[in-house]
């Protein structure tokens, strides 16, 4: 494939058009991704944040849930960020009813769990091989966001919001998921965390 991979962005609903610039800042060919097909073409794919809710049910009603389901199974690397968190998780605490995920990462997400919109906030973050000293923390937009209740043995711990003591950055093999938006900001530095991720698997 070359030294430019092909990333994904599932294009359904949310922060898409921030993702696809991120991606291609950082040395990706970004594709936005609706249909089975595209998502076959991908080397990797980005789940952006959005509602997960309603992601959930275009994934359903474009046919695409069990193909995303398939290739993460085959070990595609992925990384979701609030929402896609959320669609990463095995299990979810306070979904709506019949509201499933994709899963792949063990781990419980509480959806909204650091509150409502109106409660959005920024906070430093210092994430584990990717924004942690002497390089400086990662400036974190948070929205209403979800937090990892609990983690598997295989998941790695990234980062934890200070305020609360909760979890909110995991990566399990090539896996990768944030409870903040790196979209929203000019720091690049997440988004080529998982460029090199999607490298290592092609």
């Amino acid at each position: 494939m070359g030294s430019e991979p092909v990333v994904g962005v599932l294009a359904l609903q949310g922060d898409v058009a921030e993702h696809l610039r991120a991606l291609a800042e950082v040395g990706a060919r970004a594709l936005s991704v609706r249909r089975p097909d595209e998502l076959a073409a991908v080397d990797g794919l980005v789940i952006p944040g959005g509602e997960s809710t309603t992601m959930w049910q275009l994934a359903a009603a474009f046919d695409l849930a069990e193909p995303l389901r398939k290739r993460l199974n085959g070990g595609m690397a992925a990384f979701g960020s609030c929402a896609g968190m959320i669609l990463l998780a095995d299990k979810l605490v306070d979904g709506v009813a019949g509201q499933e995920t994709l899963g792949g990462i063990e781990m419980t997400v509480r959806r909204n769990a650091f509150g409502r919109q109106v409660d959005s906030f920024e906070r430093d973050i210092v994430l584990a091989g990717i924004a942690s000293p002497p390089d400086p923390p990662f400036r974190a937009v948070f929205i209403r966001a979800p937090w990892v209740e609990a983690a598997g043995e295989q998941v790695e711990i990234l980062g934890t919001e200070h305020g609360t003591g909760r979890i909110v950055a995991v990566q399990q093999g090539p896996l990768l998921a944030t409870s903040f938006h790196p979209e929203l900001t000019g720091d690049l530095r997440v988004h080529r965390h998982f460029v090199d991720m999607v490298k290592e698997r092609i």
